[in-house]
């Protein structure tokens, strides 16, 4: 098949097209990374040219919102589009920005979509739950805390309103951890940095309550495996997650574990607390007999600790 995947620079959409580049035509889509941040410090961009290392496909660069994105899909004849590129940072607060990039143009690929009868799945988040009570259900108490969560509850509406018109499937991902996500900087996984703080022999500063916060680890093999299924289902919005949620605590004591080290935790207060959600957990029964998780979160840090040595020898300390 000819496939787009857009931001396929950024963690989960470069290891999308690692993972279908042998058996497909992919054309890869990124702004790329630049030095221009939102107001809290983080950067806008986060495509780096290092997670498409090994890439053997095509790059396009060139932002969402331009309309030669669009032109160079419509020539390139997709036939299925992964629209994994957005504002992503949960802690940006630049509404007008977030809802321009992330909704807006979500709307041109519904359109273009519909035009190259191609099937468009998209990246949702686990985010437009806010503080649902546990299992987190598509379709119930949808209350976002925060821009970005928003605009992909409103992505969420969108799509259902054209699902006649198109296979659209829209994916929420929930708390995603893996190789490819160390270009994130301040937003990549717990996992990652607390297993870079350990391995620098920094003691892991964790938020004062962790034991009792409780998240939905994903790990991205699993992601990516449900990229792959929702090829095969039909148009909705399915999570994609584990359905076993853990602590942060459970986080640093298997990485410590997995890293023969002993170093006490610093508990500090959440400068977060008021837009962040304390308890995640999916409900994964819309996808009976498709996908089904197939890393613990033992397992999943267990395959990832030698990535995360390599992280901190090869680009923290290099």
């Amino acid at each position: 098949m000819k496939i787009v995947i857009t931001g396929g620079a950024g963690f989960i959409g470069s290891q999308l097209a690692l993972a279908l580049q042998d058996k497909h035509e992919i054309l890869v889509i990124d702004k790329m990374r630049n030095e221009e941040k939102f107001s809290n410090g983080n950067l806008k961009s986060l495509g780096h040219f290092k997670n498409l290392l090994g890439f053997k496909g095509e790059l396009f660069v060139g932002d969402i919102n331009e309309p030669c994105v669009f032109e160079k899909i419509e020539d390139f004849k997709a036939e299925v589009i992964f629209h994994q590129a957005a504002i992503s940072d949960t802690t940006a607060d630049d509404e007008n920005l977030i809802l321009r990039t992330n909704l807006n143009s979500f709307k041109n690929f519904i359109d273009l979509s519909i035009k190259l009868k191609a099937k468009l799945i998209y990246a949702s988040s686990a985010s437009v739950y806010g503080d649902a009570a546990s299992p987190q259900i598509v379709g119930k108490d949808e209350t976002p805390k925060n821009p970005y969560a928003f605009s992909k509850l409103m992505m969420d509406h969108l799509a259902f309103k054209y699902s006649q018109k198109l296979d659209i499937v829209g994916l929420r991902y929930f708390n995603v951890y893996g190789k490819g996500e160390f270009f994130k900087g301040k937003t990549a996984s717990m996992i990652l940095q607390f297993g870079l703080q350990i391995l620098s022999g920094q003691n892991p500063r964790l938020f004062e309550g962790s034991e009792k916060i409780f998240r939905d680890f994903v790990y991205i093999k699993d992601v990516i495996n449900a990229n792959l299924k929702a090829l095969e289902v039909k148009s909705g919005v399915y999570n994609v997650a584990t359905s076993i949620p853990r602590s942060f605590q459970d986080i640093v004591d298997i990485l410590q574990t997995g890293l023969g080290t002993t170093l006490s935790c610093e508990y500090i207060k959440n400068p977060y607390a008021k837009a962040y959600q304390f308890h995640t957990q999916a409900d994964l029964s819309s996808w009976v007999g498709l996908y089904e998780p197939q890393f613990s979160l033992e397992e999943g840090i267990k395959d990832y600790i030698s990535e995360i040595k390599r992280i901190h020898e090869k680009e923290v300390n290099a």
